[in-house]
């Protein structure tokens, strides 16, 4: 990835924030097949080995987790607040009109290898924090307990447990940091305009 150093993005509460709050990530593998990409919900553990490890599962019907050897070489993309901004929204672009339109997002790169899990010992602890993590807000929160264990087991059987120890990690927040404050403003007016909240508080943030 391509990282100019105003838009370098290094710090581990950070990095962890992007994924914590964008688990879906893009598992991007190169197998015999050729390149391949998955598009699956992470749980990232920090403590674990100097970058940390991500856990997910796959369908035992996606051919994947198969077509991977141990420890492969994978990584993952997790893609955090993005838009697009207009020249017209910089104040400066009323005098020099030296303004073009970009792009701006935040987006974490993990590097790691891939090592699959095929034990329903794993598999089930990643589905309960997966479940856990994401009805908490839900009133009440579905639990696994609330399905029949029946048809748990059936589901549980259909499932495959990956987990991507990272070697590297690095992140990039093009937040228009190179900006002249009033331009930053400018842009964050329009994008809250626009309906872009997230990146207009992306861009607050970075300020």
């Amino acid at each position: 990835m391509y990282v100019p150093p105003q838009f370098a993005e290094s710090r581990a509460e950070e990095l962890q924030r992007i994924i914590r709050d964008n688990p879906l990530g893009m598992l991007v593998t190169h197998t015999a097949a050729g390149l391949g990409a998955d598009h699956l919900p992470f749980l990232h553990d920090a403590g674990q080995g100097p970058c940390g490890v991500l856990t997910a599962h796959v369908a035992r019907a996606n051919p994947v987790w198969q077509a991977v050897a141990e420890g492969d070489k994978v990584l993952v993309v997790f893609r955090a607040a993005q838009g697009y901004l207009s020249p017209n929204w910089y104040p400066g672009k009323q005098d020099t009109h030296r303004y073009v339109p970009t792009w701006n997002y935040e987006v974490v790169h993990a590097h790691g290898t891939i090592h699959v899990r095929d034990e329903e010992k794993f598999v089930r602890a990643v589905v309960g924090r997966l479940t856990r993590q994401h009805e908490a807000g839900q009133t009440p929160p579905w639990k696994m307990g609330d399905a029949p264990p029946d048809y748990l087991a059936e589901q549980m059987r259909g499932i495959v447990g990956i987990e991507v120890r990272i070697t590297h990690i690095e992140g990039k927040r093009k937040l228009n940091q190179h900006h002249r404050p009033q331009d930053r403003e400018g842009a964050i007016r329009g994008l809250e305009a626009a309906g872009n909240t997230g990146l207009a508080q992306a861009m607050r943030n970075a300020m």
